[in-house]
């Protein structure tokens, strides 16, 4: 080969003393079609996700202010305490996720057939005169021990709709709104019942006695003073802490699975499977929050300590709670429990639900 040919070769190939060939381009970056709000995540999103993510105007990024107004008014101040200034801490709330990952669709499909299932129960119980069976003094228990569960529930519910609101991711805002709705479904359950036992048992005081032992019956006065200052617990964590992962489990541990038991007892099967349902509602509410405390120690071990604090400021109400429960669950005629053995029950539900934070703040 001639060196005239040789030096157009390596002129060609970029190498010899001809001009270097161009360098290869580095490789740029992935551009992001869609879903950039998830970030550089390589997958669809899920419907949960896609449904539940970063909803929340005022957690936008960038912000002044929660709220497009003067940084000084009232609710901006109150969402820029409570939440953004929250001793619970977390770099990326948006990261959270509710374990059963439950969409309005999934939600409202999934409780139309717990509602139904009720109905049923309801109409079939009804129909065969189950109400005009039951003991005198089984009555008297439905009367100050089922049918005020309308009192502290609202109570609660307007917890649940709290944290809803001054939550800071909206896969937050969502469970506890879920959770408001459960609520209102014990109240409306306890109200149609209510109704019920006062068309078979219009002299027993089914509608008209349920707001005097709420307010004056010795059972209901430690609940009603734990909610009412949980109604006050304003810090959206601490709010969150002290209903969803102390007092309910403990609580509810009586209402709901003790009550059932001595329902049946008394032969009153019906409470006890509509008792049953509502309890499930509640160990869902239980998940969702033990997962908001698992989820912040883990992103921040300072958060240990937060919760620790909130579980010693509220566990004492919950326990006194549980056990003057306890007292009138186990003083029904014809109960198989014991006050102590409900009040233990009681603590160890309330232990189960802190122990699967997976963080130690149950000592």
């Amino acid at each position: 080969m001639s060196d005239e040919a040789t030096d157009d070769t390596a002129a060609e190939n970029g190498s010899g003393n001809g001009a270097p060939a161009e360098a290869e381009a580095a490789p740029q970056p992935r551009k992001l079609r869609t879903w950039s709000s998830f970030g550089d995540i390589r997958r669809k999103p899920t419907e949960y996700e896609i449904v539940s993510h970063d909803l929340n105007y005022t957690t936008r990024a960038d912000r002044h202010a929660p709220l497009e107004s003067n940084p000084t008014s009232p609710m901006n101040m109150w969402l820029s305490t409570y939440r953004d200034r929250s001793p619970l801490q977390v770099d990326d709330w948006h990261a959270y996720r509710d374990p059963d990952r439950l969409t309005y669709r999934a939600y409202t499909t999934g409780q139309a057939e717990a509602e139904h299932t009720a109905a049923t129960l309801l109409d079939e119980y009804s129909e065969a005169g189950h109400d005009a069976g039951l003991s005198t003094d089984w009555l008297a228990a439905l009367g100050a021990l089922f049918c005020p569960l309308r009192f502290p529930y609202h109570g609660i519910q307007q917890i649940q709709a709290y944290i809803g609101l001054v939550s800071p991711t909206s896969y937050l805002t969502n469970a506890a709104s879920f959770a408001a709705a459960d609520c209102f479904r014990v109240v409306n359950l306890a109200a149609y019942r209510t109704t019920e036992l006062n068309q078979t048992h219009p002299d027993a005081g089914f509608g008209t006695d349920e707001r005097e032992h709420w307010q004056g019956g010795a059972a209901w006065q430690p609940l009603r003073r734990a909610i009412e200052t949980a109604m006050i617990a304003y810090d959206f964590g601490e709010a969150l802490t002290a209903t969803n992962l102390v007092i309910r489990p403990a609580v509810e541990s009586v209402l709901f699975e003790s009550l059932g038991e001595v329902a049946r007892a008394n032969e009153d099967d019906l409470t006890w499977l509509l008792l049953k349902s509502l309890g499930d509602d509640g160990e869902r509410a239980g998940r969702w929050s033990a997962e908001v405390a698992r989820f912040s120690v883990a992103a921040n071990a300072d958060n240990v300590a937060v919760f620790a604090k909130w579980v010693s400021r509220w566990r004492p109400r919950a326990v006194d709670a549980a056990a003057a429960l306890a007292e009138a669950v186990a003083a029904v005629p014809g109960s198989p429990l014991s006050a102590d053995d409900i009040a233990a029950a009681a603590e160890a539900a309330m232990d189960a639900r802190l122990a699967a934070t997976q963080a130690p703040v149950a000592a």
